[in-house]
This record gives C-alpha cells, structure tokens and sequence, in this order.
C-alpha cells in the first residue's frame, strides 16, 4: 500500500477501500462517537454526581451530628433539670424588692455583731444589668483584722448572695485604728415584666 492509494480513496466506494483503512476509520467514528456520547449524556451527570456527593457529605456529617445529641438526649435532659434547680435554688439567695431593706439591716447587724463601728453605710443606686440589679452598698468601718475577717466571713454566711469589692484597709492617724473601706454589693433578679 502507497501513500498515492489514499488519494484515490472516495466516499462513494467504501467497500473497495483497503482493511487497514476501513479498520481506521471504523476506529475512528467509534472513538468520535463515544466521546460525543459522553460530551452530550455522561458529563452532565458526572457534574451532578459530583454536586450530589458533596450534598450527601454534609447531610451525613449533620445526620452524625443530630445522632450524637439524640443518643445523649436523656443526658441532656437530666443535665437541664439539674440547671434548672440550681439556677432555682440560686435565685432564692437573691433578694426581691421587698426583702432588700432586710438585707440591709443583716449587713449592718453583721458588722456590729463582728465588734465593728461604722463610720459609713450608705446604700446607692441600683445598677440594672441584663437579667439582675446591683445593689451596691458603700461601708467604712472601724475595727481590727480579725473583726473585718468574722465581719466578711458573716456576709459570706448570709442566705442571701453579698460580695465584697474595693476593700482597701488604712491606719487611722488620729486613733491608731484600722479602717476598711469597701463596696458591698447584693443583688436582686429582674422579673421578665420589669
């Protein structure tokens, strides 16, 4: 076979043409029609396939989510409920409105039954937060080391919730005692209608 036998080859006598060249060109059409075939039906489908198994990674990561939480549930539940007592149970030791002014009274009561001689009480403004109200309470008071520890030490005992800040202790030059200075602070809750 000759270069020169191509040239002589013609659509219209196909059959006469040479089996190497009909075995190529068969192999050819075959290949132009699998790679049309794939171009026109199965790359679409990759693409989905491909956008379909991305879909099912994040919905099997959030179906094993949602079953870690499910299998823990009763777990969870029990948890809540002892939040919620403690919560419960905390929110007894704050004060309402009207048991603030007996608060005040146990605060001072604790300081004169540690040996203390206030110098200073003066209850200021309350301050609202999100869900609570500070009552901050100003005390300057006369005594000694151990006296301002059972006085702190009876705040911490009280059933309602005190906290002691700003302590700052000095000598005073006229008659040689201690002074504390300090801003006790209780709290109320806030009720949902205000």
């Amino acid at each position: 076979m000759d270069l020169s036998d191509f040239n002589d080859l013609s659509l219209d006598n196909i059959g006469e043409w040479p089996v190497v060249v009909k075995v190529v060109t068969a192999l050819i059409l075959c290949a132009g029609i699998v790679a049309a075939g794939y171009y026109y039906f199965i790359a679409d489908e990759y693409v989905a396939l491909e956008k379909v198994t991305k879909t099912e990674k994040v919905l099997r990561e959030e179906f094993e989510r949602k079953q870690a939480k499910a299998v823990n549930l009763e777990a969870y539940k029990l948890q809540l409920k002892e939040m919620q007592e403690s919560f419960g149970a905390m929110l007894r030791q704050l004060p309402d409105k009207t048991e603030v002014a007996a608060l005040l009274v146990d605060v001072s009561q604790t300081g004169l039954a540690a040996g203390l001689e206030f110098k200073l009480f003066q209850p200021m403004p309350e301050i609202k937060q999100d869900f609570y109200a500070e009552l901050p309470i100003k005390i300057k008071v006369v005594g000694d080391y151990h006296e301002f520890g059972e006085f702190v030490s009876g705040l911490a005992a009280l059933p309602r919730i005190v906290t002691v800040h700003d302590v700052k202790i000095s000598k005073d030059k006229d008659t040689g005692k201690l002074v504390m200075e300090a801003m006790a602070k209780t709290y109320r809750y806030l009720e949902e209608a205000g």
